[in-house]
């Protein structure tokens, strides 16, 4: 098997994992947060560099909805629709600015 690196410079992995019984879960709103981030990649360009992924159960539902973010080794917990904002600015928005030369 071929080992490559990887081809993006950030994945946020969104936690959408739902349980049975009504049990807290990340669910709809890490589908709605991944949404938002998407757009947001999408919007400034940045689907060549930075990956939204779709992530099952990170094992933390108590704390969610749970956003990793890699290689940076950050982990969001808690995360709101108005946490977002954050979010991007820390993670996204610089890499919309261009390199100093």
């Amino acid at each position: 098997m071929p080992r490559q690196p990887v081809p993006f410079e950030k994945c946020l992995f969104v936690c959408e994992n739902t349980r049975d019984g009504g049990r807290t879960c990340c669910g709809a709103v890490g589908t709605a947060l991944r949404e938002a981030l998407r757009n947001y990649v999408k919007t400034h360009g940045l689907q060549n560099r930075v990956r939204i992924v779709k992530s099952g159960c990170l094992d933390r539902c108590a704390a969610g909805p749970n956003i990793f973010v890699t290689p940076d080794h950050v982990w969001y917990s808690a995360v709101t629709p108005d946490d977002l904002q954050t979010l991007i600015a820390e993670q996204l928005a610089p890499m919309t600015k261009p390199h100093p030369v």
